[in-house]
């Protein structure tokens, strides 16, 4: 039996775990991408809960930096970057509910070398930026166009890493802002957090009705941090099943896999951003135990987990984990 069959997604679903209509989101469909999340665009798609989605995204550079060159930078269109498909209407959200999203798969799509890196200045882990500000000079731009598939990155001849695809970007509306597709936050956003990964399942709070999912910004493999700004980014091919789960009532992204249960917290410094997954997730731990919260504290203290998503997006982004047998 799949974990899938007692996830939240299942329990608590309005679809209960049964797929529904499929659906498609082409690049020619979506048209128009956008750069910032928000309940103004009109949506791409309307579904059903238990509906499935296919949903190609361009890369993080809308395809603008096409080969090695010199100066990326100078063929980019700041701020437009990290362009989002959506956004899709669901039927039956409403504000206080979560959009359960199932990842059912992530392939690269695009002639090859599909995946780009690159060094852009005043962006990234190890360098001054606008936010850090610093005297020294910044680095030289530099880009590297890599092979991706299914079965590997082909960083070089003699280095092959592992295809470990997910989703950078990925989240509801707010009720009232427009922000960008740059920042994460409590709707979810540009979190870049490899968990949101094929297998796994995402609840996004719901701020507005239909609760407007976007997403974009799929990569092909990230160490922790997103060291220098970017990682491999990619153009893909996401195959989604989208549900809503009534009353939900979760304050920011909760993510559930076969052995774990965590949250995202996003926020500056970085320790808010822990903060705030821990907050979390000690109050869920509780609620799900029937524990005080101080107890769910204390056992937290001894078995939770840390992931560090990312560390140079206008917030930083943590995931704090707890794993599932200690929940029994």
């Amino acid at each position: 039996m799949s974990w899938h069959e007692n996830s939240i997604m299942t329990r608590q679903g309005v679809a209960k775990g049964k797929g529904g209509t499929s659906h498609k989101i082409t690049i020619e469909d979506q048209g128009r991408f956008h750069y910032v999340y928000g309940p103004y665009a009109d949506p791409v798609l309307e579904i059903e809960p238990g509906d499935l989605v296919s949903v190609e995204t361009h890369d993080a550079f809308e395809g603008a930096i096409k080969d090695v060159v010199p100066n990326p930078s100078e063929h980019l269109n700041f701020p437009f970057l990290n362009p989002q498909t959506g956004p899709i209407y669901v039927k039956g959200a409403e504000k206080g509910d979560a959009l359960a999203v199932r990842i059912v798969s992530i392939k690269p799509r695009g002639p090859q070398p599909v995946g780009t890196t690159c060094l852009l200045t005043e962006f990234g882990g190890l360098v001054g930026t606008g936010d850090t500000a610093l005297l020294n000079p910044p680095l030289p731009e530099k880009v590297r166009k890599v092979p991706v598939d299914e079965d590997g990155v082909y960083w070089s001849d003699t280095l092959t890493l592992p295809y470990e695809p997910f989703i950078g970007t990925i989240g509801t509306a707010p009720e009232i802002e427009a922000i960008s597709s740059l920042q994460p936050d409590y709707y979810g956003g540009n979190m870049d957090l490899p968990d949101v990964a094929p297998g796994s399942i995402i609840y996004l709070p719901v701020q507005t009705e239909g609760g407007f999912l976007y997403l974009g910004d799929c990569h092909a493999i990230q160490g922790d941090g997103e060291l220098c700004g970017v990682a491999l980014e990619i153009p893909a091919t996401v195959e989604l099943q989208v549900d809503l789960i009534k009353g939900h009532g979760n304050a920011w992204p909760q993510l559930e896999t076969e052995d774990r249960m965590m949250f995202i917290g996003s926020a500056r410094p970085l320790e808010d951003a822990a903060r705030i997954a821990y907050r979390e997730l000690v109050r869920w731990v509780a609620a799900e135990t029937g524990q005080s919260e101080a107890d769910a504290y204390m056992l937290l203290t001894m078995c939770g987990k840390v992931r560090l998503g990312n560390m140079v997006d206008p917030k930083y982004s943590i995931g704090a984990a707890i794993e599932k047998k200690y929940l029994k």
